[in-house]
């Protein structure tokens, strides 16, 4: 209950507010800002930045709207930006509905939609992409709403977000709105430093109580003691005595030989935890006792798409139904007014009819793999409290609109790629979020379900904390350096790096490295006092014992460089077909010569085939000693790299060859020690025992004082260079990339001044991931001469990549046309531009440009050559949500190669095939 006082104060705010373009924007609202609204609404009205961080569904996107409304009030334009096109599109439908569609854009990419409104919704690659570009779209722009600004953290586009915010003009005032981060004030300063003054507004309340929970077999039980307030938990909060007294009694019933169990597991289900044989309940009985207990609407993350869509299948089996029949009529009625466009024959393919038994029965899977049209259909059933169960994975919690009465996490624990970790604190926040909606719920409910292994403890200790540091992401990229060296020059470029985010967090640490070091140097004066001798000046005479052992050291490293001289000779004298032992390195084994030496800037490398039937190339760095062909075999002159069952014959037949007597080893040659180096030792060692405090009684004990003196020292100099490296760490990231981009001919030095060439205006317009191969697969002319679905297949091999991320595919994927057609020659030519690319870069410890992937051209080119979607996904694993959104990918690239492309040819094909992709449910998607 408010004071008088307090309840004073609130009303002079709201009459003062009433006074303000805020006012007037409130007065058209169905509910009452919140403090933190206003606050942050505030700001912006009196020019200032601001940077909003607040729960899911605590109403941020308010601030965003009121800075659309001040610029439509002043006359300029707003921006708002998001992280992905689905949630563009619902931005898109909002503020349209508020203002009138003629008031506001949509640009996507692949949507243009009235892009020269006043108002504008758009991806902030979109926008990235105008700053770089020079856009007159830009003319007039008043606000940027960023919205999910903590996106920045994302590892592959996380950058971006940085980019947009050191580049926009100055006179632009920015809204940023990201979840609850604990460094929102670090955050803060660095927008302050960038972009003027920015007011920071944090709220951690949540407009709806969250209630944490644990279900088990026998029900739903609270997570923390009926003392402790939920919404205030603490830290190390108590568990409730009941959920641990049913976890240990399901224990000791389960007994030891249940702990395997199967019985209620089906695909994407679990196994007890280790040491545990409590068996999770069936996911059709979670539902169930949400139902029972008024918890529906619910959102259940499965973190997996399989996990997903056999738990919808475990509902229908079960006969669970939550719809009445009106509802599930109008749902059919919606469902086939949606997809009224997509070809019948496609229906089977897509696995409709079930789908739709589902959605008829209130249960739906919500994954990547799914069909954008079908995901939108499942978002819009689900916000109309039409579907009451979605299973989805933890894609959906990032920015669509879709809250529930409660969120259930499956498990605590997802595949991050390479292995199964445990979801962190700002995770658990961000998945939970979605639970209770405004306005609608009193309270929301985050329900874990025991599986066996789960420690009640732990999930206190996640669901109290709320630490979700922000971290950068940022580094820059070639398209990034050629345009920043085409706009600013080299020397501005790297200033302006130097004030991204990476580089503000890299400066801050160094504040406690510096304070290490201070420590560290007066550590050293006492090890300098306690290594004094009465005889002598003991650190000279160390310095002889250290310099004696550096001479000695140096004629070894002497030895080691005549070595690595004969390494890089012996690799010149090798001929194709010549089987060598590479004695060390990555490509260590027996390996066959595929093509001869080559002499790059880090010496000779040539090009190998493995035994593990890899193609990779040797450098001479990377060898000890010398190589030598052991024996030889036949390597055909139509071999190619692109081919597995030429490059599985050839590694046959190196062993076959190998399985031969081969001859004798050549004992390694072990270079003497130079006369001159013997000389120095010999006077070193005079000089050592005629020094006075040689004949020192306490000499050792002098020595390991001097010994520790030294080891600190160098301690204590990397520690100097750890500080010298994190400041400009960025600009000398951006140096490295700029070498690249000079040795392949995208930049060049004329008169002293790095400049852009003609390939580097090209390398411009290109914004891929990869786009420096993109950049050098044009210009070498590997993709020429395609047409226009052979050249959609191709760029799918730099677009895609496969789910599980294995370098090398154990089965080839099939090429259409043969591995010598034009599509396989081109996916060779693109193989041997990425190889070489990859070589730079690896010289230059810069992160490697991933390899093409050809597990997408079949596909791509069978939907560009027209042939309907059961035929693209026959006989592949695609989903027909994963290939929708990889031909999305697919078809902004070709875009790109349609205006970069030096042959007019290549710019053609490029034309048509965006044209051929870009039908049936690849047109009908808008994400």
């Amino acid at each position: 209950m408010s004071t008088p006082a307090e309840r004073y104060a609130a009303a002079r705010q709201r009459a003062a507010v009433a006074k303000t373009s805020l006012g007037e924007f409130a007065a058209g609202l169905d509910f009452e800002l919140d403090p933190f609204q206003v606050e942050a609404c505030m700001a912006l009205e009196g020019g200032r930045g601001v940077l909003v961080a607040a729960p899911t569904g605590a109403g941020k996107t308010v601030v965003g709207e009121f800075a659309v409304h001040l610029a439509l009030q002043q006359g300029r334009k707003a921006f708002y930006t998001t992280p992905i096109k689905a949630l563009s599109n619902q931005k898109y439908t909002d503020l349209a509905r508020r203002y009138g569609a003629s008031s506001v854009g949509l640009l996507t990419g692949d949507t243009t939609l009235n892009g020269e409104a006043p108002v504008v919704v758009m991806t902030t690659e979109v926008l990235r992409n105008m700053l770089y570009a020079g856009s007159p779209t830009l003319d007039g722009l008043a606000f940027v709403v960023m919205d999910e600004v903590h996106y920045l953290a994302d590892r592959f586009r996380g950058p971006v977000w940085e980019e947009v915010i050191i580049h926009l003009p100055a006179d632009v005032q920015l809204a940023s709105l990201s979840a609850t981060v604990s460094n929102a004030e670090e955050f803060g300063d660095w927008l302050t430093m960038v972009r003027g003054d920015t007011a920071v507004v944090v709220s951690e309340r949540r407009p709806v109580p969250l209630w944490q929970h644990v279900m088990t077999r026998d029900g739903i039980f609270d997570l923390y003691a009926g003392h402790v307030d939920p919404t205030a938990p603490g830290t190390d909060p108590p568990i409730n005595p009941d959920l641990v007294v049913d976890l240990r009694r399901q224990e000791r019933a389960a007994g030891p030989g249940r702990a395997g169990d199967r019985g209620y597991r089906g695909r994407g289900g679990h196994r007890p935890g280790p040491g545990g044989g409590r068996r999770p309940p069936p996911r059709f009985a979670v539902v169930e006792v949400l139902d029972r207990d008024g918890l529906l609407p619910a959102i259940f993350f499965v973190f997996s798409r399989a996990g997903c869509d056999a738990a919808v299948q475990q509902c229908l089996t079960a006969g669970l139904r939550l719809t009445t029949p009106e509802q599930a009529s109008l749902i059919r009625a919606t469902v086939e007014e949606r997809c009224a466009a997509v070809p019948p024959q496609d229906l089977a393919v897509l696995g409709y009819w079930d789908w739709l038994q589902g959605l008829e029965r209130g249960v739906a899977a919500h994954h990547a793999g799914l069909l954008p049209l079908f995901k939108e259909t499942v978002e819009d059933l689900f916000s109309r409290g039409l579907v009451k169960v979605v299973f989805a994975t933890e894609t959906l919690a990032l920015g669509i609109n879709m809250p529930a009465r409660s969120v259930v996490l499956d498990k605590l624990t997802k595949w991050d790629g390479s292995a199964h970790a445990e979801i962190t604190p700002g995770e658990y926040t961000q998945l939970t979020g979605r639970a209770g909606r405004r306005g609608i719920d009193v309270e929301g409910h985050a329900v874990v379900v025991d599986h066996g292994a789960l420690d009640p403890v732990a999930l206190a200790g996640l669901a109290s904390r709320r630490t979700y540091p922000l971290r950068s992401s940022f580094r820059p990229t070639y398209n990034m350096a050629v345009n920043l060296v085409a706009q600013v020059g080299r020397d501005r470029a790297r200033e302006v790096l130097e004030t991204s985010f990476a580089q503000f967090q890299a400066d801050r640490a160094v504040v406690g490295l510096a304070r290490q070091a201070q420590s560290h140097a007066e550590a050293l004066e006492g090890y300098r006092a306690a290594m004094q001798c009465h005889l002598g000046d003991f650190e000279e005479y160390w310095g002889l014992r250290r310099r004696l052992t550096d001479v000695e050291k140096g004629a070894s490293r002497e030895a080691a460089r005549v070595r690595r001289a004969a390494a890089a000779d012996s690799l010149r004298r090798l001929r194709v077909g010549d089987v060598v032992e590479v004695p060390s390195g990555r490509r260590a084994g027996f390996a066959v010569v595929l093509e001869a030496a080559k002499d790059g800037l880090d010496g000779p490398r040539v090009t190998v085939l493995t035994g593990d039937r890899q193609v990779r190339t040797v450098g001479a760095q990377e060898l000890t000693r010398q190589v030598r062909a052991v024996t030889t075999v036949r390597v055909p002159r139509t071999f190619s790299a692109r081919n597995a069952a030429a490059k599985r014959d050839l590694a046959s037949a190196m062993r076959s060859a190998l399985a031969r007597p081969l001859p004798a080893p050549e004992p390694a040659d072990a270079p003497a020690r130079s006369a001159a180096d013997d000389a120095t030792v010999t006077d070193l060692r005079r000089r050592l025992r005629a020094h006075p405090c040689h004949g020192c009684s306490e000499r050792e004990d002098h020595a390991r004082w001097a010994e520790r003196h030294e080891r600190l020292r160098k301690e204590h100099d990397a520690l100097v260079r750890r500080i010298q490296g994190r400041t400009s760490s960025i600009a000398r990231d951006f140096d490295k990339v700029c070498d690249v981009l000079t040795v392949t001919g995208h930049l060049e030095t004329v008169d002293g001044r790095l400049r852009v060439t003609g390939a580097g205006q090209a390398l411009r317009r290109l914004y891929a991931e990869s786009d420096l191969l993109v950049a050098e697969c044009l210009r070498a002319g590997a993709w020429d001469g395609l047409d226009a679905a052979a050249l959609a297949a191709v760029v799918s091999a730099v677009v895609y990549e496969s789910r599980g991320g294995s370098e090398e595919q154990p089965v080839t994927p099939h090429v259409p046309g043969g591995p010598e057609g034009r599509i396989g020659r081109a996916l060779d030519a693109t193989q041997r531009v990425w190889s070489r690319l990859e070589d730079l870069e690896v010289a230059r410890r810069i992160q490697p440009t991933r390899a093409p992937d050809t597990g997408l051209v079949e596909a791509v080119h069978r939907w560009a050559s027209g042939r309907n979607l059961g035929a693209v996904l026959a006989g592949t694993e695609l989903a027909a949500g994963d290939f929708v959104r990889w031909c999305k990918q697919v078809i902004d690239l070709l875009d790109q190669l349609a205006g970069a492309a030096p042959a007019a040819a290549t710019r053609s094909a490029a034309r048509t095939a965006v044209e051929r992709l870009r039908r049936g449910v690849v047109a009908q998607s808008s994400v």
